[in-house]
């Protein structure tokens, strides 16, 4: 058999784990909004960016390439991008320039924004905390 046939024998066959990664994936999320909340705390706007990034490499597995979520995060991602540098490096008691804290406010308000669209990306997917429940998940009481 040749090398080619080999790396791609069984490509065509649906895979299906037989472990659930859901629990895992899930505690990996809560992992990284909580590193969000101390990157907010901490007034990080470089690692609370980063963060958001990791949650979205995570969620973005289950969406359509080109659909309109995937268009939505490149779009803030892109309103980020133009306001510049998400490091602010302060020396002693040095006090930031009006303009650097103009700037900083508008990523607060975008970073908030990425937030709150990931967060409702996570609980449109099952991974969040919005749940609902049906009849039909009582039945087996019956």
């Amino acid at each position: 058999m040749a090398e080619e046939e080999f790396l791609t024998e069984g490509m065509d066959e649906e895979k299906v784990s037989k472990y659930n990664a859901a629990f895992l994936i899930n505690q990996s999320l809560e992992f990284l909004w909580r590193g969000v909340f101390t990157s907010i705390d901490n007034n990080d706007l470089w690692k609370w960016n980063r963060k958001l990034d990791a949650i979205w490499i995570i969620l973005a597995r289950d969406i359509e390439e080109g659909s309109e979520q995937e268009k939505k995060y490149n779009d803030i991602e892109l309103e980020i991008g133009k306001t510049g540098s998400l490091v602010y490096k302060k020396v002693g008691f040095s006090i930031l320039s009006s303009e650097d804290l103009k700037k900083m406010s508008l990523q607060y308000q975008l970073l908030k924004k990425k937030s709150l669209f990931l967060g409702s990306l996570q609980n449109k997917q099952g991974k969040g905390t919005a749940y609902v429940q049906s009849l039909e998940d009582y039945m087996d009481w019956f």
